[in-house]
């Protein structure tokens, strides 16, 4: 078993990471804990990622990961504009990954993604207990000289306590980019709390054939309860209804 005060680095993973507003704002800030609070219009957010080859990484070996979650109010990341989130929802396909997650707060459970890049089309889907979850479907064109470097704050809770970690990344995004609709698969699931409204409004994301991330050494305990900073608000775009074929309810 990993050591989960380790860090870790995964390099040139495949990476789909974006953010949506949700078709019930209620359900999805009930998921947030005591002490956190989620954004005024309760953003939602998604990465799925693929490591093809154990030399991709310092200790996870390949794996693939979808993780959820919400995005947090005055909890941002250290540029003082990309919101905190809290992980709702982790889903990987390694064993040993799956323990050094869980022992550092994440809800991690074993399953399975794939991105699938045909052309400008790119499926990426998410199965849990040999049951398809969620299915994102984008248009995707080729890297450039752009480099998309930063950090994210995520949160866990473990041991009775609130955690927050810094991870750092450098992407390299493609473009054109365009996310064209998200699909949560089981009604039954408790991620469908999180589905997105139709028509789909997406307020950020990029696909990256190549993005690199750390896992920290450390996590710090956070106290909660402080006065949340002026909110940073990311102007959505709205998938045309023609192209929105989520069909899910709004």
């Amino acid at each position: 078993m990993l050591d989960p005060a380790d860090p870790q680095l995964v390099v040139d993973s495949p990476t789909l990471h974006f953010s949506w507003l949700p078709a019930d704002p209620d359900a999805v800030a009930a998921l947030v804990p005591p002490g956190l609070r989620p954004r005024p219009d309760r953003q939602v957010f998604m990465n799925q990622h693929v490591v093809e080859d154990d030399a991709q990484t310092s200790g996870f070996g390949a794996y693939s990961l979808t993780y959820l979650g919400v995005g947090l109010d005055g909890v941002d990341a250290p540029d003082g504009v990309t919101p905190g989130g809290w992980w709702t929802h982790y889903v990987t396909s390694s064993p040993r990954m799956r323990e050094y997650a869980v022992v550092r707060g994440a809800p991690a459970v074993l399953g399975r993604t794939t991105i699938d890049v045909r052309g400008e089309a790119l499926v990426a889907e998410t199965v849990a207990d040999g049951v398809p979850l969620i299915r994102a479907r984008a248009r995707v064109g080729a890297t450039g000289h752009v480099v998309r470097a930063g950090h994210h704050r995520y949160f866990t809770h473990c041991a009775g306590q609130l955690l927050s970690a810094v991870y750092p990344f450098i992407a390299e995004p493609v473009d054109p980019f365009e996310i064209e609709s998200v699909e949560f698969l089981e009604p039954g699931h408790p991620a469908y709390a999180l589905r997105p409204q139709n028509p789909l409004l997406i307020n950020w994301g990029f696909y990256a054939p190549r993005t690199s991330f750390a896992y920290p050494g450390g996590l710090t305990p956070y106290p909660g309860g402080q006065q949340a900073r002026a909110e940073h608000v990311a102007t959505p775009h709205q998938v045309p209804v023609r192209r929105a074929r989520s069909g899910l309810p709004s």
